[in-house]
């Protein structure tokens, strides 16, 4: 997916991502807050490399999603390469829809 700037981008399968410019490179996050999927592109990015989500305040690492406010939720953080000039970042597959029993089955096991 290309990266144009700044802000929310969107890839071709309609999935939703924040782009950051970092003094050290760009960062490509998901766009919602693993918590309670508040919406990281209003959130701001504290000490560098610290994204804190404006609805809760849980705070991501921009390098590995890990949040330091509660360990279990883990921000997705895709890789990003520049080619000829033009930033690129690998969101990968999108993720296959479960079947209803397999719906049950995971909440089950929460």
């Amino acid at each position: 997916m290309r990266v144009d700037g700044p802000g929310v981008v969107e890839s071709g399968d309609g999935r939703r991502f924040v782009a950051l410019e970092m003094p050290d490179g760009w960062r490509v996050v998901d766009a919602h807050c693993p918590h309670n999927r508040g919406p990281l592109e209003q959130g701001w990015v504290r000490d560098g490399r610290t994204l804190v989500c404006p609805w809760h305040w849980y705070r991501f690492d921009v390098d590995t999603g890990e949040c330091s406010t509660s360990p279990q939720h883990v921000l997705g953080v895709h890789p990003v390469r520049e080619v000829d000039g033009q930033v690129y970042a690998d969101v990968g597959d999108p993720p296959r829809a479960l079947s209803w029993s397999e719906r049950l089955r995971a909440h089950a096991q929460e």
